[in-house]
């Protein structure tokens, strides 16, 4: 047991009055103190609707292991990738601590209207002496041990709306940093899926450009044999080594392409550029799905209600216009209860060289304090013009911010309908491409086709092969997009890719 645990379960000594009660209450405070940290007391609960993780509520905080990963998929899922983002990513963190320190304000504007306490305790070694020259009967020497003790509190009553319009403030501002957050949250989850099938796009446009290299080869080496034969100019062959080239400089730039898709998707989940990333291939049959069918007026209209960001401006408002009332109410008077008890031993003494005695003092008083501001050198009445105009500055950012908004549904809607539609048409366009390109083979191969006409249908496979590739992940991700938009994206999306 600690010296500081030991002498606070022994008795203290018989001092009197209020310095006996400061020293057992110091003795149970520095006693909790060993147990718990009260810096971590949240008695106002302030913080009970804060999310346990950066993640927000995106993620099932009743999920065990929330937050923590081992190695990564292969491959790795976009559930997965959109995990690790939400969870590591600095923005994320950042907002998520936004959130904490706006909900300590919270608190800190709640206290004012509680009483506050404060207690101290002295002990001071006095020693003195007066040593009169030529008359010792004058002279003296003291020594005292000096304790002394006092508790003071202090309680306002009134103060005509000024701690309201605080808490209004800071409950606002709490409201606004978990608009915020969400807002973050789905930014973050909008960027990585549009990272992650940009990822997948790159993977499959390497595999296409891999394809349409191997094929370009083959050309190149029947171009190279009819040639030999005699039945086809060098044209030919030097037009099948310049395509063969052509695809060989595409395979390589697809290749680099897709090393910067991986390094960009790893950066957003918090790790290494350098890190090996594998993804699934790009499915087919890919079918469009019905949880888009209002029409694009409606769906404007409910991310202009609701969308996180909307409600964070809003919310900034209300705490701009609360702040205005606050700071008038700061201007006018204030009703307090205010008390004090002390207790000292200082000894006393009747005058010059008579020796001092043991004496114990009391002093005490309770009564009711006004405080008026009488002048503050206009301080203030500009205080409250400069509150108003940051309100009318938020009242702007708010219309803005719905107008952008509105703005990003509209065109996140056009682009996802655009690319439902390109589905079917990308599909149709390789379909045909295949087919033209096998017949141009066996016309050459035959002899009754010419290296243009093969040329062009390889050329034709592998910009529908790259079209198709697109067009699929492109209108996955302009659903998330789109959910993103409307500020309502969650991981059942994820579920639906």
């Amino acid at each position: 047991m600690s010296a500081r645990a030991k002498a606070c379960m022994a008795p203290p000594p018989r001092w009197r009055g209020l310095t006996l009660w400061l020293t057992v209450t110091a003795c149970i405070a520095s006693r909790s103190v060993l147990a718990f940290d009260v810096f971590d007391l949240d008695v106002l609960r302030t913080a009970h609707s804060i999310a346990p993780t950066a993640s927000g509520t995106l993620i099932d905080a009743n999920r065990t292991g929330l937050c923590v990963f081992g190695a990564l998929g292969n491959p790795l899922r976009l559930r997965e990738a959109v995990e690790r983002a939400l969870c590591n990513s600095a923005k994320t963190r950042e907002a998520w601590a936004q959130v904490k320190v706006q909900a300590a304000q919270v608190g800190i504007a709640k206290s004012a209207y509680l009483p506050t306490l404060s207690a101290t305790g002295q002990t001071v070694r006095d020693d003195s002496w007066t040593d009169v020259a030529g008359h010792p009967q004058l002279s003296s020497a003291n020594r005292s041990t000096v304790r002394s003790g006092s508790v003071s509190a202090n309680w306002v009553l009134w103060d005509f709306g000024g701690r309201r319009a605080a808490t209004d403030s800071a409950v606002d501002l709490f409201a606004a940093a978990k608009a915020t957050q969400s807002a973050a949250l789905q930014e973050i989850f909008a960027t990585v899926a549009k990272d992650y099938y940009a990822a997948q796009a790159a993977q499959g446009g390497l595999a296409a450009a891999v394809e349409a290299e191997r094929v370009a080869h083959d050309s190149e080496i029947a171009a190279v044999a009819r040639v030999d034969h005699g039945v086809a100019p060098i044209s030919d062959e030097l037009q099948a080594e310049t395509a063969y080239a052509q695809a060989t400089y595409a395979r390589a730039k697809a290749a680099g392409d897709l090393k910067v898709a991986l390094g960009t998707l790893a950066s957003d989940m918090n790790l290494m550029p350098t890190d090996t990333i594998g993804l699934p291939p790009v499915a087919d049959g890919v079918q469009p799905g019905e949880e888009f069918d209002a029409s694009i007026d409606e769906l404007m209209d409910e991310a202009k209600r609701g969308h996180p960001s909307v409600l964070a401006a809003q919310a900034q408002l209300e705490a701009s216009r609360a702040k205005t009332r606050e700071l008038r109410a700061e201007g006018l008077p204030t009703i307090s209860v205010t008390a004090k008890y002390s207790t000292n031993n200082q000894p006393a003494s009747l005058g010059l060289g008579i020796p001092q005695f043991p004496a114990t003092g009391h002093d005490w008083y309770v009564g009711v304090q006004v405080t008026i501001p009488l002048f503050e050198g206009f301080n203030r009445s500009y205080q409250v013009r400069e509150a108003e105009a940051q309100s009318e500055v938020r009242d702007a950012a708010l219309t803005e911010i719905r107008q952008q908004v509105a703005l990003d549904v509209w065109t996140s809607y056009q682009s996802m309908k655009t690319g439902e539609e390109n589905l079917t048409n990308t599909q149709t366009m390789l379909t045909v491409a295949l087919k033209s390109l096998n017949a141009a083979q066996q016309r050459y191969q035959a002899g009754v086709g010419n290296i243009l006409e093969l040329l062009n249908a390889q050329s034709a496979v592998a910009d529908a092969a790259k079209q198709r590739i697109h067009a699929l992940t492109d209108w996955r991700n302009e659903r998330l997009q789109l959910s993103g938009k409307l500020g309502r994206l969650e991981m059942h999306d994820v579920d639906m890719q």
